[in-house]
């Protein structure tokens, strides 16, 4: 049975191996780098299940092994939420 969401709308999570990064700096830099990337871009996606009473439960494992640059990050991100969008509102 799918988890049941108290609304419609998204949560987010993301992990990052501490096998690839040792350093817990390392770790949450590129979990804040990615949720910073999330925020900017889910809006559109939100509104989108708000409006049909859906809800979607997203967590992102980053698997790189450096430090990503936020232009990449962002760039990646923004074609997974597209992604979402075609996947849950088509």
């Amino acid at each position: 049975m799918p988890a049941q969401l108290p609304h419609p709308g998204i949560q987010f999570g993301i992990g990052v191996g501490n096998k690839q990064f040792k350093k817990a700096v390392d770790r949450n830099r590129i979990k804040r780098l990615c949720r910073e990337a999330w925020r900017l871009q889910k809006s559109s996606l939100q509104e989108k299940l708000v409006a049909s009473k859906k809800g979607v439960i997203v967590f992102f494992i980053y698997t790189g092994k450096e430090i990503p640059e936020y232009t990449d990050l962002f760039q990646h991100m923004g074609m997974a939420v597209s992604k979402l969008e075609k996947l849950y509102l088509e």
